[in-house]
Parts: structure tokens; C-alpha cells; sequence
């Protein structure tokens, strides 16, 4: 099954616009999206194939950290994950 994740690491310092380009190109591979231009949290929407919510994060959060890497970013800590599967997202229900 398919999931959409959004997770969020925050730290301590403003990100640059430049910085949240590199990471975009990072997850782009993923189908993913980058946000955090001029804020002290970074983060990213991903799309993975997962039997569970669980897993979607699990798996997710890998290629989280890594994209972060690739992009030089910080490794912060998450704070948020959200996971949503094809079927969920017809019935409005979230996993967190």
C-alpha cells in the first residue's frame, strides 16, 4: 500500500532558502516535497510502500535522514511524523 508521510526535524538555527532547495532535490527521488525556508525546523512529504502506517514512518524517516544528509542539513531531531495511506485519504483518517 502506498503512504504519504510528512516529518518535521527541528533545530536551532533559521534554515536557508538554499538549504530547503538541497533538500527538495534530495526527496524528489522519494515523490517528495521540502519545507522550512526561513524557519528552525526542516521538513519533508514522502511517498513509500508500507503493509502499515508504522512501517510508512519507519521507512520514511530513513530516507528523511538521509535526503537531510545528502543536503547537508543538520541531523535534528523529529518531532512530528504523520503517516497517510491511498485508502485513508478517502476516509479522512490520520496516523500519527
Amino acid at each position: 500500500m502506498m503512504w504519504s508521510v510528512a516529518i518535521v526535524a527541528h533545530g536551532d538555527r533559521v534554515l536557508t532558502r538554499e538549504e530547503v532547495v538541497e533538500l527538495a532535490d534530495a526527496v524528489a527521488s522519494s515523490g517528495g516535497i521540502a519545507s522550512g525556508i526561513g524557519t528552525t525546523s526542516y521538513g519533508a512529504q514522502l511517498v513509500v510502500e508500507a503493509d502499515t502506517g508504522e512501517e510508512a514512518v519507519e521507512l520514511a524517516s530513513v530516507e528523511f535522514a538521509d535526503a537531510a544528509a545528502r543536503a547537508g542539513l543538520p541531523p535534528w531531531p523529529i518531532v512530528s511524523t504523520q503517516a497517510i495511506s491511498e485508502e485513508q485519504d478517502a476516509w479522512g483518517e490520520v496516523v500519527e
